[in-house]
């Protein structure tokens, strides 16, 4: 036998140490580091494992032809979406997402519909019984589908089990952090055990052709549990998620080799499980606040969809020494950014006021089109001025103080007109571009951040004080055009 190597594996990220220590130097978790056993020991003798030769196996050329159909749809078509239009067949995806945000409700709903349409499905789960996953199917109104459910957790059972008879199309593994193999010696949930049982599934899933989906959990900071290598060993790689006191999930693909990384489904939950959301600009939008100052309508895309989500910004003076800066669904070194453009190239002093900025609806923005939207409900929240409600912004601020282009202008208006809306706000060489004059808008082009801070602040109107103050009033409001004035510099 081969002399076992243990080492102190972290729990969190997967990192390797020769002694046990409080702190993992990789990523910072306390008391995440384990002794496990590194080797992969197996019971094959040393003698026979070193002579021991490789099989022949046949080398094939890149022509051909497939006798499966390329991609399996789910029946979903948000899904579908995010996956790229179905699943391919031998590939194996990672979903991750919070506790209880949902993930195995979407996978039921889909086993459901695809075993409805005459697929073979497995449902495997290791940390439900096989009475659970029933009462959810139940509760879902798909207990007549006729997928095949089982509560194992070996892995050498589950792939001999479903080498027999006709191979499955989908097989869902809930989760992967409950599956172990007898190929290591560690126990069920560690990294070493999570590695090679993602290895061995994988293998199954490129020697049968079947699609695997494999449920992961996530950590207190969103990643998913256990070593990253399995992100890279797997094809996709989807993220679901959501607030619990919210009603939207949002599926969105972060690694995918045969789609779009880009592209979003969007699901609400209610009481009969997940229903798919077509057009989720009317969802995002659906209770908006028309009239109050420091919102704007944001007309984004996420892949090829246009999505149009209200953008909220709260400006108001501080009491501390450090004013705060809280931001929820946008990156908070974008809105540093914006908040430095405005104060060095349009005069606008925003270092005496707190900054909230939020994206309604639980939506997470990573476009850098929002800037234009974003500063325009600062600035709207500084004057107490209301934006149109039937205006849409989108454009990119440059550090020089510039709206620069952003692509597929046409889609996004195209979108707006859709959903009622009038006018529209892009930078001003938009104009001449993609944007064009069929989706029946008013485009109102800037060409610098200066003209949108100058237009706001005319319709600004400080509120008045019932304190008696009035001093301080009207010195803030001849205090105003100054702190909006023009800079050519």
């Amino acid at each position: 036998m081969a002399k076992s190597t243990l080492s102190f594996v972290c729990q969190n990220c997967g990192a390797a140490f020769n002694r046990w220590q409080g702190k993992c130097e990789s990523c910072g978790e306390w008391n995440t580091l384990a002794e496990e056993d590194t080797t992969g020991a197996t019971s094959m003798p040393v003698s026979i494992r070193s002579k021991r030769r490789g099989r022949l196996f046949t080398l094939e050329t890149l022509t051909g032809k497939s006798q499966e159909a390329p991609r399996l749809s789910s029946g979903m078509v948000e899904l579908d979406r995010v996956t790229g239009g179905g699943f391919v067949r031998g590939s194996v995806l990672l979903v991750g997402g919070d506790p209880g945000i949902g993930k195995s409700t979407l996978l039921t709903q889909a086993t459901s519909l695809m075993a409805r349409a005459g697929h073979r499905v497995v449902y495997i789960s290791g940390e439900e019984a096989v009475a659970q996953v029933r009462l959810r199917a139940e509760r879902l109104g798909l207990a007549d589908a006729p997928v095949q459910l089982a509560a194992e957790t070996s892995v050498e059972d589950i792939v001999s089990t479903l080498s027999e008879g006709a191979v499955p199309r989908l097989i869902v593994i809930d989760s992967i952090q409950t599956m172990w193999t007898d190929t290591v010696e560690s126990a069920p949930g560690t990294v070493t055990q999570v590695r090679a049982s993602a290895q061995a599934l994988i293998r199954f899933a490129k020697k049968s052709g079947a699609a695997i989906i494999l449920v992961g959990h996530v950590t207190k900071d969103g990643q998913i549990a256990g070593p990253r290598v399995v992100e890279h060993m797997v094809d996709a790689v989807m993220s679901f998620e959501g607030e619990g006191s919210q009603q939207f999930r949002i599926l969105r693909a972060v690694k995918n080799r045969f789609g779009p990384t880009d592209e979003i489904g969007v699901f609400e939950m209610t009481g009969l499980g997940l229903r798919e959301v077509s057009n989720p600009s009317e969802l995002f939008l659906s209770d908006r606040d028309l009239g109050s100052p420091g919102t704007a309508v944001f007309a984004g895309m996420e892949g090829t969809r246009p999505v149009l989500v209200e953008l909220q910004a709260l400006v108001a003076p501080t009491t501390l020494g450090t004013p705060r800066r809280a931001v929820v669904g946008w990156d908070s070194n974008r809105l540093s950014m914006v908040l430095a453009v405005l104060e060095a190239h349009c005069g606008v002093k925003l270092s005496g006021y707190d900054v909230y900025f939020n994206v309604a609806g639980g939506l997470r923005i990573n476009e850098p089109a929002a800037d234009l939207a974003a500063a325009a409900a600062l600035v709207s929240s500084l004057c107490n001025a209301p934006l149109p409600t039937d205006a849409v912004y989108f454009g990119e601020i440059s550090l020089s103080g510039a709206v620069r282009p952003v692509s597929l202008t046409s889609a996004r208006l195209k979108e707006a007109a859709k959903l009622g809306f009038a006018r529209a706000v892009l930078p001003e060489s938009a104009r001449g571009g993609d944007a064009g004059g069929d989706a029946g808008l008013t485009l109102g082009t800037v060409g610098g951040l200066t003209t949108l801070v100058a237009d706001i602040a005319a319709r600004g109107v400080k509120p008045t004080r019932d304190n008696g103050n009035s001093k301080s009033t009207a010195a803030e409001k001849s205090a105003a055009p100054a702190r909006f004035k023009r800079q050519d510099g």
